[in-house]
């Protein structure tokens, strides 16, 4: 069954009442986890970092990448409440560590079991190990990635789980514990890369599902999508397509102040992508070509039986002319026709009558 995560990201702008109605938004959609972003800016961002192009145009401001994040920082006191929130409706809290500080709390204080790490941090190497060392399940993203790039961030991830005590570490440590067994059975076990298109909102063209089957082959592991595109059309077929993950931002209001909410499904588009996932999910079946049980009812009244084109009289040597192709198909196969043709009828038969020879 598809994981299917709502991501909240930063669409609470700040605002912890916002926060709890999009924690109960994902669960009324039908989702399987809500995500959040934990970070401190100031950990996150330098004074001189910019706003990347789609943010200046959604915020409608241009101001340093530090000061429209100091105002989107969740309090650890709301990461509590909202925790107690998805576990009193029977959702999976989630949220992304951009710091050292914030995966110690989110590891440590808030108990969590999984973790995702986003596509911008899969080079940030110590805390990619520092996420591998927890040895939580990791939901690993790649946009903006080279093969040769994921590669590396797993060989840091295959390392961490194999060395949750190392302090030191080295490219050649990274590479060896990828190529070990042990480093893959790890993988295999705690790890799911994510496709994704780095771009709000992305451009069909550079959407690429096909790469997820290039992950798939190349690395072994389960694959999922994290989706950046419009509308719900690209999950759904990604699904379609094999991902075991699907994660969307999703917003109350596509038209509130913020960076991402212009990229993010209102409510109602979330609910129809989920609902329409679980009907891929049923339509895409165990992959064994067989009847169904539907289709067993319908074969007597879809296909056809060998049938007297006229009458025929017992003792008579049946002709090609003696016989027609028609519904039901409860009689003898039309692959008998040949059989058929030059027997001795061994009944009398009307017009229309299913051949019992």
């Amino acid at each position: 069954m598809t994981l299917i995560i709502a991501e909240a990201g930063v669409n609470h702008n700040g605002d912890a009442e916002l926060a709890r109605q999009l924690v109960l938004a994902a669960h009324q959609a039908g989702a399987d986890i809500v995500k959040f972003q934990t970070f401190k800016a100031k950990n996150l961002v330098t004074e001189q970092a910019t706003q990347a192009d789609y943010q200046k145009k959604n915020t409608g401001k241009e101001e340093s990448q530090l000061a429209m994040l100091q105002r989107l920082e969740l309090s650890y006191e709301l990461h509590h409440e909202l925790v107690a929130q998805c576990q009193d409706l029977g959702i999976e809290f989630l949220s992304t560590a951009f710091d050292d500080e914030s995966l110690d709390f989110l590891v440590n204080d808030l108990k969590l079991k999984r973790l995702k790490i986003p596509s911008g941090e899969i080079t940030n190497a110590p805390l990619v190990l520092k996420h591998a060392q927890t040895g939580c399940d990791l939901i690993v993203s790649t946009g903006m990635a080279t093969v040769a790039e994921i590669e590396a961030v797993l060989g840091v991830i295959a390392f961490g789980y194999l060395n949750p005590q190392a302090t030191q570490a080295s490219r050649a440590d990274f590479e060896a514990a990828y190529a070990s067994d042990e480093g893959q059975q790890a993988l295999r076990e705690k790890v799911c890369v994510l496709h994704c298109t780095t771009e709000y909102p992305a451009p069909m063209n550079e959407i690429n599902l096909r790469a997820m089957d290039s992950l798939r082959e190349t690395f072994k592991l389960a694959v999922g999508y994290s989706d950046h595109s419009h509308g719900i059309t690209v999950p759904i077929a990604a699904v379609a397509r094999g991902a075991s993950i699907i994660e969307k931002h999703f917003t109350l209001d596509n038209n509130l102040e913020g960076p991402d909410h212009k990229a993010s499904l209102e409510p109602h588009e979330l609910a129809a992508m989920t609902q329409a996932i679980r009907q891929v999910e049923q339509a895409l079946g165990d992959g064994v070509k067989r009847p169904t049980v539907s289709e067993v009812r319908n074969k007597a009244i879809a296909r056809k039986s060998l049938v007297a084109a006229r009458a025929i009289q017992q003792g008579q040597v049946i002709t090609a002319e003696d016989l027609a192709v028609k519904r039901p198909g409860s009689g003898r196969s039309p692959f008998d026709y040949w059989q058929v043709v030059g027997q001795v009828s061994l009944h009398d038969y009307q017009p229309g009558d299913l051949i019992r020879d």
